[in-house]
This record gives C-alpha cells, sequence and structure tokens, in this order.
C-alpha cells in the first residue's frame, strides 16, 4: 500500500457532478455520515482501461443507498459514466475506484431527512490486496471475536460504511498478532466471511462449499467465481457452515474486488495447501477480468 495520505494527493475526484481538485474534495465535520454512519460505498477495480462489472456495482450503491432510506441524486448510467471519467482523469489504467454516498450536514441529529445526498468518486493505483507472495502460499487468517449481526439487526446486505466498523476493530486485532485478515462468524456461530471478503471452501468431495449470504453481503467478486467454478464443472453449494467443519476443508480461499481470489493458508491453528481448485479460480478470474499476473505470481506457476 502506499503511504501517501490519501487527503494530499494530486488528480481529481468527482465530487456532486464535477471533477475537482482531489484536495478540495472535503466535507464538513458536522456531516451526518461522519457521526451517524450514513454512508454507503462501493469498491471497484480497472483493469486495463475497463471497470469490471461497473454497473453492478452502480445499481448496488443505488440499492444501498434505498436500504438507508435514500435515493442517488444520479441514475445509474450517470454514476458509471462518472467512474469512467474519474479514471481517465486521474489516468487509472489499472487500479482501485471508489464511489460513495453520504447524507451532509443540513442537519445534525438522528433524524436528518432534509439533508443533501453527496456523491463522490475517486479513483487511484492500487496493488494488491494482499502481497503476491503471500496469496501464493496462503494468508493467515484469526477467528474474530466480533460476529456477523443478524438481518433483524441491520441493513446486512447493503454496503455501508456501519457494517464495517466490526472489521476494522477485527482486521486490527488480526494484524497485531501477525496475521493477515480475520475470519467472521455470524450471529449464529456459523462461519460468514472475512472482514472484506467472502469465503469458500473444498472438502474431500471435490465441491466447493460456500456460506449462504442470508446476513452479509452477496459479493460480486463472489457471484462471478460461482458462475466460473460451475463453468469448470465444479459443484458450488451455498449453505451453513460450521466452523468445525473447517478441519475437513482441503483448501480455502477469498473472493472480493480488493482480494480477488485469495487462498488461505492457516486458520488459527489450523493449516490449508493451496490446491488445484484455488488455482483454477485463481487463473479463470484473472482472465476474465483480464488481468496480467504479476512477476511473483507467474514464477510461482
Amino acid at each position: 500500500m502506499e503511504s501517501i495520505p490519501f487527503d494530499d494527493r494530486d488528480g481529481q475526484i468527482w465530487f456532486n457532478g464535477k471533477l475537482i481538485p482531489w484536495r478540495d474534495a472535503k466535507l464538513h465535520v458536522l456531516s451526518h455520515a461522519l457521526h451517524y454512519a450514513s454512508s454507503v460505498f462501493e469498491g471497484e477495480r480497472s483493469y486495463g482501461g475497463n471497470i469490471f462489472k461497473l454497473t453492478e456495482h452502480s445499481e448496488r450503491l443505488a440499492f444501498s443507498a434505498k436500504a438507508l432510506g435514500f435515493e442517488l441524486p444520479y441514475s445509474v448510467a450517470e454514476i458509471d459514466a462518472a467512474c469512467i471519467e474519474t479514471c481517465k482523469a486521474n489516468n487509472i489504467v489499472d487500479g482501485y475506484v471508489r464511489p460513495i454516498a453520504w447524507r451532509g450536514s443540513e442537519m445534525m441529529g438522528v433524524s436528518a431527512q432534509a439533508s443533501r445526498i453527496n456523491v463522490a468518486i475517486a479513483a487511484w493505483d492500487w496493488p494488491s490486496y494482499f502481497s503476491p507472495e503471500a496469496r501464493m502460499k496462503g494468508i493467515r487468517l484469526k477467528t474474530s471475536k466480533w460476529r456477523r449481526p443478524s438481518p433483524e439487526t441491520e441493513p446486512v446486505h447493503a454496503k455501508a460504511a456501519g457494517l464495517y466498523m466490526i472489521c476494522t476493530l477485527s482486521k486490527h486485532d488480526a494484524e497485531q498478532q501477525g496475521y493477515d485478515d480475520c475470519l467472521m462468524l455470524d450471529w449464529r456461530g456459523q462461519v460468514a466471511e472475512a472482514t472484506g471478503a467472502n469465503i469458500f471452501m473444498v472438502f474431500g468431495d471435490g465441491k466447493l462449499h460456500t456460506p449462504t449470504p442470508d446476513c452479509f453481503l452477496d459479493g460480486i467478486t463472489r457471484r462471478t467465481v460461482i458462475d466460473l467454478a460451475r463453468a469448470r464443472g465444479i459443484e458450488v453449494i451455498e449453505r451453513a457452515i460450521m466452523p468445525d467443519e473447517l478441519k475437513d476443508a482441503t483448501e480455502i480461499f477469498l473472493t472480493g474486488t480488493a482480494a480477488e481470489v485469495t487462498p488461505v493458508g492457516l486458520i488459527d491453528e489450523r493449516t490449508f495447501t493451496v490446491g488445484e481448485i484455488s488455482k483454477w479460480m485463481m487463473d479463470d478470474y484473472d482472465k476474465a477480468v483480464g488481468k496480467v499476473p504479476s512477476q511473483a505470481e507467474s514464477a510461482a506457476e
């Protein structure tokens, strides 16, 4: 990751309908989103100048906004165009795109129905979320003490900022103990996901198993990988998975826009190998998005 602060960079950010200098994209300290988490966002990747599944991301941004009780002041097509415009303005060919929408500072209090809905889009060059070396040998996960909430307690299918508070807490704790990320369970004690990625596992039956996304995000990358696996003739089973089943898994990997397809080498004290299906999915996903493998990944193949 780059060490340059994100508020002090060259470039332009699309802010409420127009491109403005990067350093001028600011909001007031009394913005409702800062105090009450009334914010939704997307994470997208550009490969070779094309944003992968852009419209699906823009549609999800609109869906998330409605889940939080507001509507975007721009159409899905306008958000698509703005994302493309932002990448071009910043000369982003292979990078990360972050659209975000939030309630502004017109009202302060739990109720803020008259607040303006702001939308901004930033894009920047970004390497792999996990290092190529870590991806090839499998990252290390620690089970988090925090759990994904019940659908009756939060808008769990929205990509809403407030839902990531426990992800930050979990990931910080994991990194401080020498792990790369966390395995998160849900309120029932079932396997849910990682802090920003979905999870898949292979058992002795050679099928791909993944938790049913009934209380966490059904990721766009997750759905892509399911389609890629089925295209290979691999059966995909969505079901409730308990933590004690992990001991019988032969392969585990994560999926997400940032993580792409990343094998898992360890969860707590259990180790796993980067097996054939994980490698297939990494390769198939890279081809689907038009990604050129890094030198480290190419050398490991």
